[in-house]
């Protein structure tokens, strides 16, 4: 594919970097020689100087014969404009953009289309992150929850603990645990590394499980492998941006919440638009605040400011001052490894919440969710099996008879709303929801050829 990339941020080069290696033809543009210059000697691309919503820069990059534009600059205008050129001026097949601002993305169903703003698809990086710790919340313990079929699978990853019942023994043990609840572990990772996951594997403590099962049975699941934890209740939240404020507003209906934001007009609008959320004015790394607010009784401390060293020190002294967890928006991918797991429980990448939805709708066959997981490393897909025997790859095959590439995993089915964890005699038919771990992201290409219908072949 021909894939105009306009934007040089992490966003735009992490999108590069994750594509440059998947028989792609990467053009990215921006206004940043030296951005530019870093990317072209890091990866096979091209790159151009310049405004991408200008019509002779598009036309510079490619645009007359290219599969796609895809606007991720800091200006939602930008973006937009350039959806407009491209799709006006050079008829390019598929525009996705960025957009932040929420009086755009208020008014959407009546802006976004074709005859008024002709951008195909969206993305609201601060929705994304505030869905994403959403699900953290709402299940205790786990690392990163992603969700599929409409929300009736997931992929959950989580650490395992001594004292969970399966550590210490074989993953055949989890059905005699388990009886009347299926799951399917997708992969393990132990130091660091990925092991292949037999029935004869046994659970360590500190592997990061990967596993995946109906919704309703992720509790059940989580329990084998830790120690569950209680509900969380009340949650401090240091940061009242968009993602600060949408997040609020989404759990004070359910949760005791206390909000951090250091602007004193800022911290009056939010407490004008939220309904049951104490926001306060202060800096969330003064323990004198923390300590007043009782922060030893908080569940969650969440830090969501645009300062990664800010989230990071607020977050290390909530924890050392008694908060049960934390959580920290990280923009620099290099912290997140580097943090998760000590007095930061959980290292969040935006980054990555953003790739996912962008992987989504550029990926070939019929892919409906992506999610890129471990820092990019692995990814986790949604796929729709169509066609018949003489025109699919997989359908009418038991998933035992599929190739599938080195690292790959068939973790479950949904047929209709019934939910199918995969094993090898299991059949595939045609519109099947096919839900596949893989730990090494550079087979992508030979997955989604399994699912792309062709002619009859021999």
């Amino acid at each position: 594919m021909k894939i105009i990339i306009l934007g040089a941020g992490q966003v735009g080069a992490t999108l590069a970097e994750n594509l440059v290696g998947e028989q792609n033809d990467i053009t990215i543009v921006d206004t940043n020689l030296d951005k530019l210059r870093a990317l072209q000697d890091r990866f096979d691309l091209q790159v151009v100087f310049g405004h991408g919503s200008h019509p002779d820069i598009l036309r510079k990059a490619g645009a007359e014969d290219a599969d796609m534009v895809v606007a991720v600059t800091s200006s939602d205008e930008v973006n937009i404009v350039a959806c407009q050129v491209a799709y006006s001026m050079f008829n390019t097949p598929l525009k996705i953009a960025r957009i932040r601002t929420n009086q755009y993305l208020k008014y959407r169903d009546e802006l976004f289309h074709k005859d008024d703003m002709p951008v195909d698809h969206f993305i609201a990086p601060e929705a994304l992150v505030t869905n994403y710790i959403r699900r953290l919340i709402d299940y205790p313990g786990a690392l990163q929850v992603v969700e599929f079929a409409e929300g009736k699978v997931s992929l959950v990853a989580v650490r395992a603990y001594y004292g969970g019942l399966l550590v210490g023994h074989a993953l055949s043990a989890l059905k005699e645990h388990m009886p009347h609840i299926e799951t399917r572990v997708a992969a393990i990772y132990r130091r660091g590394t990925a092991i292949k996951p037999l029935g004869t594997t046994i659970i360590e403590a500190d592997d990061e499980v990967f596993f995946v099962a109906a919704t309703k049975h992720i509790r059940a699941v989580m329990s084998e492998l830790q120690k569950l934890e209680r509900s969380y209740r009340r949650i401090m939240i240091a940061g009242g941006g968009n993602v600060g404020f949408g997040l609020a507003r989404a759990l004070e209906k359910t949760h005791s919440v206390k909000l951090i934001e250091r602007g004193k007009e800022r911290a009056e609008f939010l407490s004008s638009g939220l309904d049951n959320t104490v926001v306060y004015v202060g800096d969330a790394s003064d323990p004198e605040l923390l300590e007043e607010e009782n922060i030893e009784q908080i569940d969650v401390f969440i830090a969501v400011t645009n300062d990664d060293e800010a989230n990071i020190m607020s977050a290390m002294l909530a924890k050392r001052m008694g908060a049960q967890k934390t959580m920290v928006l990280i923009k620099r991918g290099a912290y997140v490894d580097l943090l998760q797991g000590g007095e930061v429980d959980i290292a969040i990448s935006p980054q990555q919440a953003t790739i996912s939805a962008l992987l989504t709708h550029i990926r070939r066959g019929d892919i409906v969710n992506v999610y890129s997981l471990r820092r990019g490393a692995a990814e986790a897909i949604e796929a729709i099996a169509h066609g018949d025997s003489s025109t699919s790859k997989v359908v009418g095959k038991t998933i035992g008879e599929i190739r599938l590439p080195p690292g790959t995993t068939i973790g479950a089915i949904v047929r209709g709303d019934e939910v199918l964890i995969a094993h090898d005699n299991t059949r595939i038919e045609t519109d099947d929801h096919i839900i596949l771990f893989m730990v090494d992201k550079k087979h992508i290409v030979e997955v989604e050829k399994l699912f792309q219908v062709s002619a009859i072949f021999i």
